[in-house]
């Protein structure tokens, strides 16, 4: 299936000797002075010296929208499997700094808590890399079973498939959002902002083409939206 795109290493990099004590240095462009104050005590990531920066000159809405002539179920499945391999990727990428001992919750912007839905359908509080582990095994199983994403010519996806995308968009929306609010400055240090923005521009462009995620799911993130979509036009 088509659809898996490859993201290359970046240039982008932290100034030499830069520290993040020193974040209210920067400036923000288009924020009123109180908004500003916040983003630079909790959302170092709409920062203009980070969120501006992003791998290559990508057209991300060429890449979401549906060609002509290809079918809709078989764009979308692609781009889930491409999609959850790379935040996978780099949710590994970062399991160093998110252990139960930094992260005793699943934490997004705005301290907003995400909960596991364990099988008699209770929410339960668990650590981030908990959290992680069961979201990702949950997708890793659905993308596995061929009744639900089928590899073989002829044979169709499920009816509810379409509600089984959304369910896995918002689980790797959670897991974007936990590494934005909880983890920026060890992606930073970590050399990887360009690739984290390029990959949620793209997810989030995907999301809003095919209407894979309410906005009151992602309206703690509206201001990164808001701010990538103004740097990361082609």
């Amino acid at each position: 299936m088509g659809g898996c795109h490859s993201y290359a290493s970046s240039s982008g990099s932290v100034k030499e000797g830069e520290e993040f004590s020193d974040i209210t240095g920067h400036k923000l462009k288009n924020y009123n002075t109180q908004a500003a104050q916040l983003s630079l005590e909790e959302r170092p990531y709409l920062m203009q010296d980070y969120v501006s920066e992003r791998l290559a000159e990508l057209d991300v809405r060429t890449l979401t929208v549906l060609p002509v002539g290809f079918d809709e179920a078989e764009w979308m499945a692609s781009h889930t499997i491409a999609f959850f391999k790379h935040i996978n990727l780099f949710s590994s990428a970062l399991s160093e700094f998110c252990t139960s001992g930094t992260c005793p919750t699943t934490m997004g912007p705005g301290d907003v808590t995400y909960y596991w839905t364990d099988e008699q359908g209770k929410k339960v509080k668990c650590s981030a890399p908990l959290y992680t582990d069961y979201t990702m095994s949950y997708i890793q199983e659905l993308l596995a079973d061929e009744e639900v994403f089928p590899t073989k010519p002829g044979y169709p996806f499920p009816n509810g498939f379409m509600f089984l995308v959304q369910r896995i968009f918002l689980y790797l929306f959670h897991t974007l959002a936990h590494l934005y609010w909880a983890h920026f400055r060890d992606v930073v240090r970590m050399e990887m902002h360009p690739h984290l923005n390029t990959l949620f521009t793209h997810f989030v462009t995907f999301s809003k083409e095919f209407q894979l995620l309410e906005p009151a799911e992602t309206s703690q993130m509206e201001d990164l939206i808001h701010t990538l979509y103004q740097h990361h036009r082609s």
